[in-house]
Order: structure tokens, then sequence, then C-alpha cells
């Protein structure tokens, strides 16, 4: 069983959100556009045996800060360790660049990936009060090393 991470498209984003049922809503091909247009941005895709399993979207925040925003794993290909290989992927792209560290931002009714980032050498740096009595975000950072 190889899992390949590759440069994927807003489109299979589109397509693999609506697989994951945590995210309350699918996210729309307008919504991934008004974000990255006009924005040095990263879109990865897991594949397994050619299927899209998972993926991860980025895009730059400033010369030195790179915000991990969208990610995910289809249900059924968790705990195969493909959160981590596009993580790892992500990071290196990201050293790769030129920036020197990624933010990201979590929930805590996301305990896997609140457990992969720490696991990872992200840290906390605040916490972003919630809007619209939604859940507050938890804002974790990584510096990274040349």
């Amino acid at each position: 069983m190889s899992i390949k991470i590759e440069i994927g498209s807003a489109a299979d984003i589109v397509a693999l959100s609506k697989q994951i049922p945590e995210f309350e809503q699918a996210t729309t091909l307008e919504r991934l556009q008004s974000r990255l247009d006009g924005a040095v941005s990263l879109i990865l895709v897991a594949k397994l045996e050619g299927a899209l399993v998972g993926y991860k979207v980025g895009y730059q925040l400033t010369e030195e800060t790179f915000y991990s925003w969208l990610g995910g794993v289809i249900p059924e290909h968790r705990k195969h360790g493909v959160a981590t290989l596009l993580l790892n992927y992500q990071e290196k792209w990201v050293l790769n660049s030129g920036y020197k560290q990624i933010k990201v931002k979590s929930m805590n009714r996301f305990p896997g990936m609140l457990n992969l980032l720490i696991s990872n050498g992200y840290e906390i740096v605040g916490i972003e009060e919630s809007v619209c009595g939604s859940e507050g975000k938890i804002v974790f950072l990584k510096r990274l090393v040349v």
C-alpha cells in the first residue's frame, strides 16, 4: 500500500472535502479561489492506487510565514500516516521556498490534528476567540530550520 503525495487542484479539494464528515460544509470552488487567488499557494493531494484519500492546502501570509489552511483525510484512510506524509511534504516545500515558519489553526474537536501538530514540533502560540458562537481556534506555529 503506497501513498503518493502530489500537487492537486482546487477541484480535487472540493471533491475530497465532501467526503470528510467533520466539516460542516464542504469547501466550495468559490471559497478556495477567493482565498488563493493572487497568493503563492500549495495544494497537495494524497493518492492511494490513484484514488484521492487526503489533502492539504496552504498559502503565503507574509514573506516569512506560510499558512497551512485546510486539510483532511477520508475517514477510512486515517491512521495510515496520510496526514503525516502531507504535513512533511508541505514542510519541505515551505522550507525550500524560503519561508521561516508555518502557521496553523485547529480546534479542540479535532484531537487527531492537535496530536499531529504537537508531535511534529508545532507550538501553541495563541487562541482565537470564537465568532458567532462557533468554537474558538488554537493557533500553532512551527519555526523551520535550514
